[in-house]
């Protein structure tokens, strides 16, 4: 309970912090500007950020039990990388829209599902999925799409590389209510597919041959925890650009409190990784108003000494 009374806590945070003051009654009376302000940036806005960090959270935990690797993230899978290049190669071409939608968007989206195919073919060649085989195929992929971004960057102008560098750093905006309902109709799903096979993620989590001895299918519940983590990661990321930490720290501060129970651990680490992005908005965008700082850097600057601070509890070590 405690994590989601800090979740609601923070979307009211988020919903009335910001670099200009709304007065809450004349928003709910409907009164301009403070109801525009209210009811169409810091709303949606402050969904995006719970969604985001969740789905990052959430993910982070997955990818550490498929791949039984405490140091897995949301990105170690490439996924994210095939979304930044989609995107960069949108910038680059110069599109507006694809379809009728948002060209940035949709070229994620399309990175990031064309990536997830390679790994899981790759990964599958020989007819049995193993973490190792997602673990190098992912690492590898991840590589070369970061080369493919720096080679693109290299050919663009000054504009347009500004632009590249901008969204790699990870930023939120208030997106429209129908792209939160369609990420909500998408990612609910996936989350509670992901929490009612918490007991078999205990099970990989120990090794596979563990989990194949007490009736997992290993096979299967690997290319779930890919596809249903993938998800996750990508939608969020072709709509706010790679955001990295949180679901490095969020998982391995629950797991550090909770245990690593993950019928407990994941539904834990999607609420607690909303709260936390949804209040790293806040500080992006009011510790130096008017101008905000991109919540990638601050999710990057604030993670790494959590983490380190974590790490040397754990461990005994002294820095």
């Amino acid at each position: 309970m405690l994590p989601a009374a800090v979740m609601l806590a923070s979307f009211a945070i988020a919903v009335l912090s910001g670099p200009s003051r709304v007065d809450l009654a004349r928003a709910l009376r409907g009164l301009s500007p403070d109801r525009e302000i209210l009811v169409e940036l810091r709303v949606p806005r402050a969904l995006l950020a719970l969604w985001t960090g969740g789905a990052l959270a959430l993910s982070g935990v997955v990818f550490q039990a498929v791949l039984r690797n405490p140091l897995a993230t949301p990105y170690t899978l490439g996924v994210s990388g095939g979304a930044s290049l989609g995107a960069v190669i949108a910038i680059y071409a110069g599109w507006s829209t694809l379809a009728g939608l948002p060209a940035l968007s949709v070229a994620a989206c399309i990175g990031a599902a064309a990536v997830l195919l390679l790994i899981v073919a790759v990964a599958g060649r020989s007819g049995r999925m193993s973490s190792v085989g997602l673990l190098l195929a992912g690492v590898t992929l991840n590589s070369m799409c970061g080369a493919a971004i720096l080679f693109i960057s290299n050919l663009t102008g000054v504009l347009k590389s500004f632009a590249v560098t901008r969204w790699l750093m990870g930023g939120l905006d208030a997106p429209g209510y129908w792209t939160l309902f369609g990420l909500t109709g998408i990612l609910t799903p996936v989350c509670l597919v992901i929490f009612r096979h918490g007991p078999e993620w205990n099970l990989l989590a120990i090794g596979e041959n563990w989990a194949a001895t007490r009736g997992v299918a290993t096979g299967r519940l690997l290319l779930i925890g890919c596809i249903a983590g993938s998800i996750l990661t990508g939608l969020v990321t072709a709509l706010t650009g790679p955001i990295g930490f949180v679901g490095l720290i969020v998982p391995h501060a629950l797991r550090m409190r909770l245990g690593a129970d993950h019928r407990v651990l994941a539904p834990a680490s999607f609420l607690t990784g909303a709260a936390f992005l949804a209040l790293c908005d806040v500080f992006s965008r009011t510790v130096l108003a008017p101008v905000e700082i991109p919540v990638g850097v601050v999710t990057a600057l604030a993670g790494g000494p959590i983490f380190i601070h974590m790490l040397r509890r754990r461990e005994g070590i002294a820095l």
